[in-house]
């Protein structure tokens, strides 16, 4: 190989190994997020409160594509992911309702 090769294939590594940290940070976050909204499923089907909150949600996605923009990520990318996870959490809010 020659120099500029090699050093093109360590600096990908680098990046690589970058991105397998990251991926484990959303994980293990996204765990931290999801044992939050299940105790707040419980707590709502205990007070018998809605599984959704349109108000929290369209605030929610409000607040994110504000980050998003702050950290140089696509908003409408930021969005469809907030909007994905807060169906998975509202399907599983109904989930303790029943």
């Amino acid at each position: 190989m020659t120099d500029t090769v090699t050093k093109a294939a360590e600096i990908l590594k680098d990046h690589r190994d970058s991105i397998d940290r990251l991926d484990a940070i959303l994980v293990y976050t996204l765990g931290e997020r999801f044992k939050h909204t299940q105790a707040v499923g419980k707590l709502k089907a205990t007070h018998d409160l809605p599984p959704s909150d349109p108000a929290r949600e369209a605030g929610q996605i409000e607040r994110l594509e504000d980050l998003a923009k702050r950290a140089d990520l696509d908003p409408e990318f930021a969005k469809k992911f907030l909007n994905f996870i807060i169906s998975e959490v509202i399907q599983h809010h109904k989930q303790h309702q029943s």
